[in-house]
């Protein structure tokens, strides 16, 4: 059908004559409601944004000479943003004489990013922008579970098992204990 024989089937509907795919060879056009069919469209775009979950980017900052125990509080704070789906950014800032020993804040990183390998990846490793050194680090995805714990060994059968009489028991320890000697055991040789 030709563009101007479309444009007058428009016409005589009282419709509008919209281009869908104008790459497409013939170009593809449809005879709507061209007001209706933008408010539709927005009301699918808003749709979309609802069900759009927006991820933060968190900062976790750590120092050079950071204690274990103060590691480990940070590390839970960057558990809780992973969990709720957002990146951290993780950063050492360098101050004075620190700048001469970047590669303890290299093992600063490294030990973090380990600590955190259950529940996060390293999306950036750690690299020295100026003076501060950065690492981000990004949720897993949903799928992927950390390696399941090996099972316990089994215990023997209750059957198997020889109970030790105790008075063995006492005895074994008694002949363990060594000897004390006295001033006066000694005195009477």
């Amino acid at each position: 059908m030709s563009s101007a024989e479309a444009l007058r089937l428009a016409e005589d509907r009282s419709m509008d004559l919209v281009n869908i795919a104008p790459q497409a060879k013939p170009p593809v056009v449809k005879i709507i409601d061209y007001g209706k069919f933008r408010f539709e469209q927005s009301k699918r775009d808003k749709e979309a944004r609802k069900k759009q979950k927006v991820v933060e980017l968190k900062e976790i900052r750590l120092s050079l000479n950071i204690d274990k125990h103060d590691l480990e509080t940070k590390k839970n704070h960057a558990v809780k943003f992973i969990e709720d789906g957002n990146k951290v950014k993780v950063s050492i800032r360098f101050r004075g004489r620190e700048m001469g020993h970047p590669e303890l804040g290299l093992e600063t990183m490294r030990q973090f990013a380990t600590e955190m390998s259950e529940v996060a990846n390293v999306e950036k490793a750690a690299k020295l922008e100026g003076r501060q050194m950065l690492m981000f680090l990004t949720p897993k995805p949903a799928g992927t579970k950390p390696a399941a714990a090996k099972p316990p060994k089994e215990a023997a059968p209750l059957d198997d098992r020889k109970p030790k009489p105790v008075d063995a028991e006492i005895k074994s320890r008694k002949s363990e204990e060594p000897a004390e000697s006295t001033a006066e055991d000694k005195s009477a040789d």
